[in-house]
C-alpha cells in the first residue's frame, strides 16, 4: 500500500468519525439552531422588522436572512471542532493519531472535514427553515457557497486551536462567550454600519465576522456596506494564516504533549 493510500485511509476515517459524531444525534446538533434562527426570524424580523421598516432598500427580515445563516455556520462549525478535539485531549485517544504514521496535516483536514460539514448542514437547514419567513433570491450562488464554505472552515481552524490550547471544560467555553458572541452580534447581522457614526464605522472595520457576513449577504441580496474584493481578501488572509498557526501547533505538540 502506497503512503498516499495510507494517508487517504486515514483522512477518510476521522473524517467519517467526525461527521458521525453530530450526525448520530442531529436532534441535539441540528435541529436546535434551526429552532434559533426561526425565534430570530420570528421576533426580529415579524415583530420588530415591521416597526423598523426597510433596510438598505429591502424588507429588514431579508435583511437580517443572511447574517442569520452565517450565525449558524460560524457557532456550529466552531463549536463541532472545539468539543471534538478537546475531547480527544481528555480521552487521551489523540496520543494515537499522533504515534501513528499520519501526518499531522492528514489529522488536521480530518477534524475540520467534521466541523465544515456540520457548518454547512446546519447552515442549509436554517436556510430552508426561513423559507417559511421570507421570500429571498441567491443574487450570486458562487459567492454564497464560497464564503460560507471559507466561513466554516475558517471558524474550524479557530475552534482546533482553541480546542489544542484548552486545558478544561471551562477553557473551551471561554472564546465563543466572550468573543465569538460579541463579535457576531457586532458584525452587522441586524443593521447596516452605514446607521453607525463614521467612529464606529471605523471601530466595526476592525471585526473580521462583519467581512464574512457583508459578502454572505452579497451573494444573496446583492448588497453590501463594504468592498467585495476586500472583504474576500481579508477572509483568505485570516484563513490561511489560521491554518499555518493550527498546523504549526500540531507539529509542535502544543498542549498535547505535555
Amino acid at each position: 500500500m502506497s503512503p498516499l493510500q495510507r494517508y487517504s485511509i486515514a483522512y477518510l476515517t476521522i473524517a467519517r468519525k467526525e461527521i458521525l459524531r453530530f450526525s448520530r444525534i442531529w436532534v441535539q446538533t441540528i435541529v436546535p439552531p434551526v429552532i434559533m434562527v426561526a425565534l430570530y426570524f420570528i421576533i426580529f424580523g415579524n415583530l420588530i422588522g415591521a416597526r423598523i421598516g426597510r433596510m438598505d432598500g429591502m424588507a429588514y427580515i431579508d435583511f437580517i436572512m443572511p447574517g442569520l445563516i452565517m450565525m449558524a455556520v460560524i457557532t456550529n462549525s466552531y463549536s463541532n471542532v472545539v468539543s471534538s478535539f478537546f475531547s480527544a485531549k481528555f480521552s487521551h485517544h489523540i496520543e494515537e493519531m499522533l504515534v501513528s504514521p499520519i501526518p499531522n496535516l492528514v489529522i488536521l483536514l480530518g477534524f475540520l472535514t467534521g466541523g465544515i460539514a456540520r457548518g454547512l448542514s446546519v447552515g442549509l437547514a436554517v436556510t430552508l427553515a426561513s423559507l417559511f419567513f421570507t421570500s429571498f433570491r441567491v443574487d450570486n450562488p458562487i459567492m454564497v457557497v464560497g464564503v460560507a464554505f471559507l466561513t466554516a472552515l475558517l471558524f474550524s481552524l479557530a475552534g482546533l486551536i482553541n480546542g489544542i490550547f484548552a486545558k478544561s471544560f471551562d477553557d473551551v467555553s471561554i472564546v465563543p462567550t466572550f468573543v465569538l458572541t460579541p463579535l457576531i452580534y457586532l458584525g452587522g447581522i441586524f443593521y447596516s454600519i452605514q446607521l453607525l457614526p463614521p467612529f464606529w464605522q471605523n471601530i466595526s472595520l476592525g471585526n473580521p465576522i462583519l467581512y464574512m457576513i457583508n459578502s454572505f449577504r452579497y451573494g444573496f441580496l446583492g448588497v453590501t456596506d463594504i468592498d467585495i474584493t476586500t472583504a474576500l481578501i481579508i477572509i483568505m488572509i485570516f484563513t490561511i494564516a489560521l491554518f499555518s498557526i493550527a498546523l504549526s501547533l500540531l507539529n509542535r505538540g502544543i498542549g498535547i504533549r505535555q
